[in-house]
């Protein structure tokens, strides 16, 4: 299957291009429609909020656009381009990654080895051959990436098991943006945090934004939402049913999008 870019999409001149784009995605499970021509966009340098209640569809928007499933109807774009993606690794090589809500860290590895876990830099030279891993190298990238991003860790080898919750959360979101150059997805990344740690999650994430990378926020929590989103986008039964400025809504305004108290007419500003 062809995962590389297969067809120009035109776009009126001054208008932004979206980093990635779904249009009208379709996805069944048996006899349930997960997805019905659902519509999504990633601008440059912004945070968009995907927001919805349970069993609106946005997991799935989530794998489909990260490679983990594939759509059964509808089109993928990454710079206005067409694109397929087979497997997550077919996303990632477009620069798009995930932070899932289980952050899927090694807990005996150090936050240094786990920025780099299933993507380990060799030695070198011969030794690189032998399978030397360049150990120095893939710590100084650890500590350059944290240290850009403002996560202060006393020791970079240590176990993450040692660190809080909001320390792991913060190493799982570094990995993803080391290797992210177009999107980072982001799944609940708050939840269960206290006060002060999420409040230094919501800090990374506008600073993932600031470096350049635009992240999808995927939450329940709608005043975290409005307070870090540039954009919010809304889906109920399986369609995008609302965009909203995160900066001329109210809460009262998302959760009547959430549950089809407005109308798209009126939700869309």
């Amino acid at each position: 299957m062809d995962t590389g870019l297969v067809a120009k999409t035109e776009s009126s001149p001054g208008q932004v291009v979206p980093l990635l784009e779904a249009r009208s995605l379709g996805k069944t499970f048996g006899h349930v429609e997960a997805l019905i021509g659902a519509n999504f966009q990633v601008l440059p340098g912004e945070v968009v909020a995907l927001i919805g209640d349970n069993g609106a569809g946005k997991s799935t928007l989530v794998k489909l656009l990260s490679g983990a499933i594939q759509p059964d109807r509808g089109s993928l774009l990454v710079d206005g381009v067409e694109v397929t993606f087979a497997e997550p690794a077919d996303a990632q090589r477009q620069g798009i990654e995930v932070v899932y809500q289980d952050l899927a860290l090694a807990p005996d590895l150090g936050p240094a080895s786990n920025l780099f876990l299933g993507r380990e830099l060799s030695r070198p030279g011969i030794l690189g051959k032998l399978g030397f891993l360049d150990k120095r190298g893939m710590r100084d990238s650890a500590v350059r990436t944290l240290s850009d991003l403002g996560v202060d860790l006393r020791d970079v080898n240590a176990p993450v098991a040692n660190l809080s919750g909001g320390q792991r959360q913060s190493v799982a979101i570094c990995r993803a943006v080391m290797w992210a150059r177009r999107v980072v997805f982001m799944d609940e990344p708050t939840a269960a945090l206290g006060v002060v740690q999420t409040a230094r999650v919501l800090d990374l994430i506008r600073k993932v934004r600031d470096s350049g990378v635009a992240v999808v926020l995927v939450s329940h929590n709608m005043p975290q939402v409005i307070e870090v989103a540039d954009r919010i986008e809304v889906l109920r039964l399986g369609r995008r049913t609302a965009r909203f400025s995160a900066a001329e809504v109210t809460v009262d305004d998302l959760v009547a999008a959430m549950t089809g108290a407005l109308t798209q007419e009126e939700a869309e500003r």
